[in-house]
């Protein structure tokens, strides 16, 4: 699958998903701007790729931040013109009783998980837009279509990233635009690496294919809904879970 010719922003793509998600797209041929509010990774993560032969630039983003995302729309714009892809990876959990969560921890998991990636999607429509044409893939988790224990406000706001990607398909193919989502199942990342081993280990355990996902293995997903591969697929959730869960 090449992107040979296509400009791309990866969100999140400082670590995890998101880094796997930028190189992926990169080595498929496409110029990548990779958002991130860790500049320190986001900077290691962009000059890896170059290193591999890779068009890559950073640009600090806070998803959260309205005025971080019309800054970095500009920043990206100015650099390429024009975005055709835009793979919305930046997310953000934490396991916890909900009787035991905060207003504030709610407010930190749908201003992260959801609004982020409804903000960055408009910031970036209007020109895909005006030249009919482009490729969004928004990142939500198999917790948004089956729930997941100690994890219900997250589990809410990625069901409203569903929810949302469905929403714009329907608003969007007019236009030709395709808009998917990739649901991952429990993956290595840095923020599973916080989660205690008996947690990770239970995961390994219940999935069929008995362990983890790797984050290359979810950027392929994504790299597929950003590759003409997927040009008449639309509004539609892929699962990369090791058939944790068999969603319908």
């Amino acid at each position: 699958m090449r992107l040979d010719g296509k400009s791309a922003v990866v969100t999140g793509a400082a670590s995890g998903i998101g880094r796997a998600t930028a190189e992926a797209f990169a080595l498929a041929g496409a110029k990548v701007v990779l958002g991130d509010i860790n500049e320190e990774g986001g900077e290691a993560a962009a000059g890896a790729i170059a290193v591999r032969g890779g068009n890559a630039e950073f640009i600090r983003l806070d998803v959260t931040d309205p005025a971080s995302v019309e800054s970095f729309r500009s920043a990206a714009l100015a650099l390429h013109g024009a975005i055709d892809i835009l793979a919305s990876v930046a997310g953000w959990g934490r396991t916890e009783p909900f009787v035991e969560n905060t207003p504030e921890l709610w407010r930190k998991l749908i201003d992260l998980n959801l609004l982020g990636t409804i903000m960055i999607t408009r910031a970036f429509i209007d020109p895909m837009i005006e030249r009919r044409g482009g490729k969004v893939v928004t990142v939500a988790s198999d917790a948004g279509r089956v729930g997941s224990l100690g994890e219900t406000v997250y589990s809410g706001a990625k069901g409203g990233v569903i929810a949302f990607t469905k929403g714009l398909a329907r608003e969007m193919a007019r236009y030709n635009i395709t808009v998917n989502c990739v649901c991952p199942g429990p993956t290595d990342t840095p923020l599973m690496a916080a989660v205690p081993d008996k947690m990770k280990e239970a995961f390994s355990r219940v999935t069929p294919m008995h362990r983890l996902a790797r984050p290359a293995e979810i950027a392929d997903a994504i790299l597929f809904f950003a590759s003409p591969h997927s040009d008449f697929v639309t509004g539609q959730v892929l699962s990369v879970s090791g058939g944790l869960t068999m969603a319908g």
